[in-house]
């Protein structure tokens, strides 16, 4: 997949609202289910918490490469 491609798409994903709809609904699960853990559950809440911190790293992920887009001047449409 060239750069531009991976661009384009990232933007495509960002842009869409059921992406971010879904997304939005996936880490406020995680994060539900890490403050309703039980207690002396640590691994479920860290579990939960992995799962927040992979949700937030993919979005980042996402915004730096539309970003860095943006920053090299590449040509692609938004």
């Amino acid at each position: 997949m060239k750069p531009e491609d991976r661009i384009a798409t990232a933007r495509a994903l960002l842009d869409n609202p059921l992406f971010e709809r879904l997304m939005d609904e996936l880490e406020t699960a995680a994060i539900n289910g890490c403050v309703n853990a039980k207690p002396a559950d640590h691994e479920t809440r860290a579990a939960f918490a992995a799962e927040v911190r992979a949700i937030r790293n993919f979005r980042g992920k996402l915004r730096f490469l539309t970003e860095q887009g943006k920053a090299e001047g590449t040509n692609v449409p938004a």
